[in-house]
């Protein structure tokens, strides 16, 4: 039997233009309710740091927040940067908190820094910067289960789901290996979608956790009343993912005429940062536009019925079980009722 679509909410606690870090707060416990309300699954919160119109650098807190303000969905890291932090603490912090809200905790684990390296030299408190992820999911496991050395409580015997997060195929050889969920950055990094998972899939071994794989694909979404307003809306978007590629990373923008958008903005000169992606300089200067639509390629971006069409051409390319969704809309109105919308498509025809 085919199982039925579930849908997530993706957050970073992005600024609004003029935005303080409290108002984005507040913002974000307002998407959580409603998503809530919607029939959302799971509320990600995601890791960065040193980036201004960011205000997810201490996920765990907010996450902490959004489950004290709502009483049934899910909340969880999408993700914990692992090689950022000792496994140990990750334990303690997050069987604290599922003590705290029991059966409503997810940890998503990422292998990326969330970051530039300089950022990651001093989260790290060390210039080395390769770590073995697959060696310290299975330490951190082992607090779980109680087989370390030494004990992180509360975390011991918690079983908290786990998943790993991914933007290239590295990640899915380690997700099917261990028998996890994965989850796909394709809402920034949907060139190597299909073929992660396909990889996932192909290698994938049951365990104590799954009997089968479980897919969990990023995409961005806009979904409005007719085509035009939410191709307006979309254009905030565009917007940020451009002034994260010229390095000059602002807050979401209004939406403005995309045309114009390309005429306004300012090129390249440096090498800018965003963890989960290397960029290089020559890759981007006069090719911006280009990178922009390739980042953003995966958006569903209409009314009801387009974004359903969109949907299941998805779904005929990509087998997964749940989209997880990162909508950057400038007014919380819009973006409530977009989020709205899309739970309406897929509770009627997923």
């Amino acid at each position: 039997m085919k199982r039925k679509m579930k849908f997530s909410v993706l957050d970073l606690a992005y600024l609004r233009e003029g935005q303080t870090y409290l108002e984005a707060y507040h913002d974000l416990v307002q998407l959580a309710k409603k998503a809530e309300e919607f029939g959302y699954e799971r509320y990600w919160i995601a890791e960065h740091h040193n980036s201004r119109p960011i205000g997810s650098s201490a996920t765990q807190i907010l996450i902490q927040h959004a489950l004290a303000n709502t009483e049934k969905i899910r909340v969880g890291s999408g993700g914990v940067m692992l090689p950022n932090h000792s496994p140990y603490l990750v334990a303690e912090q997050y069987g604290t908190i599922e003590t705290l809200y029991p059966g409503r905790v997810d940890l998503g684990l990422g292998r990326a820094p969330g970051t530039d390296s300089v950022t990651a030299q001093a989260l790290r408190r060390s210039k080395t910067l390769n770590s073995d992820f697959e060696e310290e999911i299975a330490e951190l496991e082992s607090y779980f289960k109680g087989t370390a050395s030494v004990h992180a409580y509360p975390a011991q015997d918690l079983a908290i789901p786990k998943y790993i997060l991914g933007s290239s195929p590295d990640s899915a050889h380690i997700a099917a290996k261990l028998g996890l969920p994965y989850a796909f950055a394709s809402h920034f990094a949907p060139t190597h979608l299909e073929e992660a998972v396909a990889i996932y899939h192909r290698e994938f071994k049951p365990s104590d956790y799954l009997k089968e794989p479980y897919v969990i694909v990023g995409v961005n979404a806009f979904v409005a009343d007719t085509d035009e307003e939410a191709k307006r809306l979309a254009t905030s978007q565009m917007q940020g993912v451009l002034s994260l590629v010229t390095g000059n990373p602002k807050g979401i923008l209004p939406p403005k005429d995309e045309e114009q958008l390309w005429n306004d903005y300012i090129a390249a000169t440096k090498v800018p940062h965003f963890g989960p992606i290397a960029f290089e300089i020559e890759g981007i200067v006069n090719r911006e536009r280009e990178v922009v639509e390739q980042m953003t390629g995966l958006s569903l971006i209409g009314n009801k019925d387009t974004v359903t069409k969109q949907l299941k051409a998805l779904q005929n390319k990509v087998q997964f079980d749940e989209i997880i969704v990162n909508s950057f809309i400038y007014n919380q109105g819009d973006q409530i009722k977009s989020y709205q919308l899309l739970s309406e498509v897929i509770n009627e025809k997923f």
